[in-house]
């Protein structure tokens, strides 16, 4: 018995192949209006380039949500090959040459808030006296850090990196201590920091969520002692600001001490309790391994750190 499988020829002559790179922002936007924005157009056009879209695939592929626009089945399905399909295309272009002197566009980097605050200032620096007219976006890894990379999201992620699944490329970027900060008039700069003395004193958690024991607690847990956790706030700048305005006191790490110490209002000094230390890498999809513009990035990002690391001055 003999199957046939028909399926629809699309002549390629005929299609115009800028309409990818507008469906690519109207799945990421879901918004018509923020989707024209990112691509440099009128909201008209972008309207007009969703209509040729929906023609072009059969499909309404945004459709009415709570809220907005969500995704139909057929955007969903389409999406993780679509930006196979333009980071491909990307790297064909680019494949004979990258002159990051010239280069246009942005990055997107993925990093928490705290290691965000110390490594972006040395990263933008790099950015400016290498590749002027290259943007930076920088976001928190979440839960789908190398969801992202393996889907072009984002095209590197410098996080705290144990295991990594297949396709994710990786390398030591820098090792951290914990240190503790204070105000620079704080009472408790008087004496030698005992335990005890650490713990009679009031601390502040950088923590996004709100909830669980920072490592400083999991380490003391198992010497069976305990410290009060006055303040829990979301990010590094609320707590630094806090912290040199009041009495509490944070540990941290190395990195963001030394850069919020450059406040002058801040003292740092080594926590009465053996932290350990902890390794940053950086890690990448393997599709991009051998892409000129990717090697420049990574390149970028290892000086950024040796400089952070080296404690050379930035931004003054």
């Amino acid at each position: 018995m003999l199957y046939m499988v028909i399926m629809r020829e699309v002549d390629l002559r005929r299609v115009d192949l800028n309409l990818l790179v507008a469906l690519e922002a109207l799945l990421d936007e879901k918004n018509v209006t923020r989707a024209a924005h990112r691509l440099g157009m009128s909201q008209p056009a972008a309207s007009r380039a969703l209509g040729r879209l929906r023609a072009l695939f059969s499909d309404a592929l945004l459709v009415d949500g709570p809220g907005g626009y969500v995704l139909s089945s057929r955007a969903e399905a389409v999406r993780p090959m679509l930006r196979t399909i333009l980071a491909g295309v990307g790297e064909m272009l680019e494949a004979s040459s990258f002159d990051p002197a010239t280069a246009t566009g942005r990055v997107r980097l993925l990093t928490p808030d705290l290691q965000a605050a110390a490594l972006a200032p040395y990263l933008l620096a790099r950015l400016a006296r290498e590749a002027p007219s290259v943007d930076l976006d920088i976001a928190a890894p979440g839960a789908n850090g190398f969801e992202a990379l393996e889907q072009g999201v984002a095209d590197a992620m410098v996080a705290l990196v144990e295991d990594a699944p297949a396709g994710i490329q990786r390398r030591r970027l820098y090792d951290e201590d914990l240190v503790t900060l204070m105000r620079a008039h704080h009472p408790a700069l008087a004496e030698e920091l005992t335990l005890d003395r650490f713990l009679a004193l009031e601390h502040i958690v950088v923590s996004v969520t709100g909830v669980g024991p920072a490592p400083v607690d999991e380490v003391l847990a198992r010497m069976g002692r305990r410290r009060r956790v006055k303040l829990r706030v979301p990010n590094f700048f609320a707590a630094v600001e806090i912290a040199a305005r009041s009495d509490l006191i944070m540990t941290l790490p190395s990195s963001l001490a030394r850069a919020a110490a450059n406040m002058r209002r801040l003292a740092s000094l080594p926590p009465p309790l053996d932290l350990g230390s902890f390794t940053m890498s950086l890690a990448w999809h393997a599709r991009q391994q051998d892409a000129p513009r990717h090697i420049w990035l990574r390149r970028a990002i290892v000086a950024a750190a040796m400089d952070m690391s080296s404690g050379i001055e930035v931004g003054e």
